[in-house]
């Protein structure tokens, strides 16, 4: 492929991808930091008040709690999402990555498949190098303040040496692979990459639990007799075959606590974090637990990948045309034109054109959050997941006053108070 030509100006004297890409940036920023903004003062506005629908299960010290500790991730998220777009527009239109991709090319050949791989792998690591402090300050600074953090430095480290080697050892040779499929497929080059990404994931759902989450954590079969019985008693009832019952020492990292199946077909595990048990009552995990398995009654997972497949088939052809198209390089502030630059570039922007779709994620999201809540108030007590997540709400400083904006934009879950509010209306 040949150098981009020039393309005509915009009004504003630029490339017109390049003031859409600008005007699509600014837009999504500002939005975010004014729902961030938005969400953090309606949080502090209800501070000193317990909603009714909890006053007589959270304190008014543990409410507050949850209140400082929403405002300071909302702080941190406001400042992660300004430095976010000065990254994205240094990488782009800065020709941050045209000079990585220059100086690549001069070691390797520009457009070969040992040039893309460097390519992209460096776009990887400077992503990596970007996130570290933020994700530094939320570690060992606002969860360690508000008495979340278990993890130690030495842990982190050895975390972070366990990804790099995952990268290393999964990561490159599948970029490698995902390029040669580019270079020797022709023009339906982004079918192949779509079957290999299917594949793909479909496979790391199978191993992930056998082979990969053991790496990082302790998973032993779940010990206690009684809860076990109530557990496989439930699981019977609700047509579920698993593996096995396994507990997870995830009190090494975090105070928080959960609980979720994972893996597919034969594969499936239940898997309980140890601080959930220590928290509930087998009566609450048991409510817990139906909840989770409510996603699998109605198939969640699968009705997710049912669109997010032929979603991602037509994403990558896009890809396919634009990789084709000199302006889409010109005006994403490259003058190479090979595809692995196209994926990179893909790479940076999707999120910064795809923001308007977050509220329909969001509530799609949130509609299966309430499925699962009726499906577990028919094989458990209603009254007992109730229970159970306001001692998560209490325990994980989850704040119940969040802004209504804000939640509709972002949240994956219902809000506290609308979601008791129906279960309880399904307990009558």
């Amino acid at each position: 492929m040949t150098d981009p030509a020039p393309f005509m100006l915009s009004p504003f004297g630029l490339p017109p991808l390049s003031a859409l890409f600008l005007a699509f940036l600014v837009a999504g920023t500002v939005l975010g930091l004014g729902l961030l903004h938005r969400h953090a003062h309606h949080v502090r506005r209800h501070r000193d008040a317990v909603p009714q629908p909890f006053a007589g299960s959270i304190p008014l010290h543990s409410h507050q709690r949850a209140a400082d500790y929403t405002v300071a991730r909302a702080r941190l998220s406001a400042f992660h999402a300004a430095a976010n777009a000065g990254f994205v527009l240094a990488l782009t239109l800065g020709g941050g990555l045209q000079a990585v991709h220059d100086a690549w090319a001069d070691v390797l050949p520009a457009g070969g498949l040992a040039h893309g791989v460097a390519l992209l792998a460096s776009l990887g690591v400077l992503g990596w190098l970007f996130e570290l402090p933020f994700a530094l300050l939320r570690t060992f600074g606002i969860e360690r303040t508000f008495g979340f953090n278990r993890m130690t430095p030495r842990l982190y480290l050895a975390d972070t040496v366990r990804e790099a080697a995952l990268a290393a050892l999964i990561g490159l040779p599948l970029l490698a692979a995902v390029l040669w499929l580019t270079l020797a497929t022709g023009a339906l080059w982004w079918a192949w990459v779509w079957a290999f990404w299917l594949g793909f994931n479909l496979l790391a759902m199978v191993i992930w639990p056998t082979f990969i989450a053991p790496l990082f954590n302790k998973f032993t079969p779940l010990a206690d007799a009684t809860l076990k019985a109530r557990v496989e008693a439930l699981l019977a009832r609700c047509g579920f075959r698993a593996k096995g019952l396994f507990v997870m020492d995830g009190s090494r990292r975090s105070a928080h606590g959960n609980a979720y199946f994972t893996g597919l077909g034969a594969a499936k595990r239940i898997v309980f974090f140890d601080t959930l048990l220590d928290k509930l009552d087998a009566d609450e995990v048991e409510a817990v637990l139906a909840h989770e398995l409510g996603h699998f009654h109605h198939r969640h997972l699968l009705r997710r990948l049912a669109v997010l497949a032929p979603a991602s088939l037509g994403v990558l052809a896009l890809l396919g045309w634009l990789a084709q198209q000199p302006w889409f390089f010109s005006g994403l502030g490259m003058h190479s034109a090979d595809l692995a630059s196209a994926l990179a570039l893909f790479t940076l922007v999707l999120p910064v054109f795809s923001f308007p779709l977050a509220p329909l994620a969001s509530h799609w999201s949130r509609k299966h959050e309430f499925e699962a809540d009726a499906y577990a108030a028919r094989q458990a007590d209603a009254g007992k997941l109730v229970s159970a997540l306001v001692k998560l709400y209490r325990d994980n400083a989850s704040t119940l006053t969040p802004d209504p904006l804000y939640s509709r934009f972002h949240d994956s879950h219902p809000p506290a108070a609308l979601r008791i509010a129906r279960l309880q209306a399904l307990q009558r």
